[in-house]
This record gives C-alpha cells, sequence and structure tokens, in this order.
C-alpha cells in the first residue's frame, strides 16, 4: 500500500513539475507565430495602450477583430494578465498588449490581418532564451 501511495505522489509531482512551465494562456507556437488553443493567428492593436489593462477595440471593430477571451477563472501570470472590457468581459493581454483574433482569417496558420491598415499585427514572440541554461528561459 505504502508504494502505491508512493507512486501516486512521484506521479502528481512530475504532473505539477510539467505544468508549471505551460503558459497561462491557451496559446500554441506555429511557424514564429503564436495562436489560440484552436490554431488561429493571434494580433496586437497599436491603439492599444501598453499596460494600460484596457482594450480600445470594442463594437464593429471586436466584430471584426474578435477578443482572445479569457474565462472568468483564469488567472495573470508572467507576461500574461487579463483586462476587463467596456462590457465586463475579460481578454487576455501578453506583455500588456490585449490579443485578438481576425475575422476574415479563414483557417488555422492565415494571417491575413498582419499589418492591417499599419495598426494590426500578428504576434511573433521571441524564442525562449535558454543560454542560462533553464529550460524557462533566463
Amino acid at each position: 500500500v505504502n508504494y502505491t501511495r508512493a507512486g501516486i505522489a512521484v506521479a502528481l509531482s512530475l504532473l505539477l513539475a510539467a505544468c508549471a512551465g505551460l503558459p497561462y494562456a491557451p496559446v500554441k507556437y506555429s511557424n514564429g507565430l503564436m495562436t489560440g488553443a484552436n490554431g488561429m493567428t493571434l494580433y496586437t492593436f497599436d491603439k492599444d495602450a501598453i499596460g494600460s489593462g484596457k482594450s480600445v477595440c470594442n463594437g464593429q471593430c471586436a466584430t471584426n477583430w474578435p477578443p482572445f477571451m479569457a474565462a472568468s477563472t483564469d488567472r495573470s501570470g508572467g507576461d500574461w494578465t487579463i483586462v476587463t472590457r467596456d462590457d465586463g468581459s475579460k481578454q487576455w493581454a501578453w506583455s500588456g498588449q490585449p490579443l485578438y483574433y481576425w475575422a476574415k482569417d479563414q483557417k488555422p496558420g492565415d494571417m491575413t490581418g498582419d499589418g492591417f491598415n499599419k495598426v494590426w499585427h500578428a504576434v511573433r514572440p521571441p524564442p525562449p532564451d535558454y543560454s542560462s541554461g533553464s529550460m524557462n528561459g533566463p
């Protein structure tokens, strides 16, 4: 019986350690781009003030550029924060910038909104720096 408990404890510890390096928001990285869990490209908007905790893309803007929504149970951490939108809903932000999808992207990998009106940009996170020997960067 003690071996079973010890095995469960070890397995649980390994699982928790593996989860510790995961991002707070449900994102993926594909071909140098940050995407939602659905594989669709994420974008930032130059008119959002970095670190303001606010999105200025509402109404028709948010119809064209749907916010990357956060669940009420999601929590900020690291480079990830959650902003409260004008309608009270929650949206993910990365490095202080609210994130959006582009309604005209049709399939994973599309990035047709990149450079739109010179104010929308596909998110291209810098590669992790493993030079310090840490698997989580510096």
